[in-house]
């Protein structure tokens, strides 16, 4: 009697094992869903604009161009080229567990910049359209040892509003900015970002 009852349990636990399994995989699909939406625009670049900036500068009305340059399996680099400034670049990386989201900035020398990088982690499953990368504990450090505390609050939030619109936004108490990309038509690729070793 106690071998069956021990049989029957291993059965229900597998059973059990293998419905979680596929719970996780499908929690875990739009992360991955995410991620797959660049890869029609891998090696293009777009023009984008800000269109909203509570705290407007003269930088950001130069213009933009976004240049998805690398897509390997898990990492997906994009320079942001704000007019001649070419010492930014954004990544994004997949991991088993979340998406990572980085910002590199380096100088014209290719030495990187005192507040680089930064950035966050999702946190929340999103969906395949949107996700949401709140500041990770590095950055907060970063951010802190530099004097910008304002920023240990911050939340990056990459989305596929339609199908020929990407939007990035910088939110944090007091604090929105957003960059849209326009996906319907690519431009002249732009040099190279600053410190770009191929």
């Amino acid at each position: 009697m106690a071998a069956a009852t021990t049989i029957k349990f291993t059965a229900l636990t597998l059973v059990c094992a293998s419905f979680l399994s596929a719970c996780v995989q499908v929690d875990d699909e739009p992360r991955f869903a995410f991620f797959e939406r660049f890869q029609p625009y891998c090696g293009q670049a777009f023009a984008a604009t800000v269109v909203e900036d509570n705290q407007p500068s003269a930088a950001w009305q130069q213009p933009l161009v976004v240049h998805i340059r690398d897509c390997e399996a898990n990492t997906i680099r994009m320079p942001l080229h704000v007019g001649d400034d070419r010492s930014r670049t954004w990544v994004l990386n997949q991991t088993a567990d979340y998406l990572d989201f980085q910002h590199i900035h380096l100088h014209e020398d290719g030495s990187p910049d005192a507040v680089s990088p930064y950035g966050g982690h999702t946190v929340a499953m999103g969906s395949a359209d949107i996700q949401a990368f709140p500041v990770d504990d590095a950055s907060k450090a970063l951010f802190k040892a530099n004097g910008l505390d304002v920023s240990m609050q911050n939340t990056w939030t990459f989305e596929f509003v339609d199908a020929q619109t990407l939007e990035y936004q910088l939110s944090r108490p007091n604090r929105i900015f957003r960059v849209q990309i326009d996906l319907s038509q690519p431009v002249d690729i732009p040099p190279p970002a600053w410190g770009y070793q191929p």
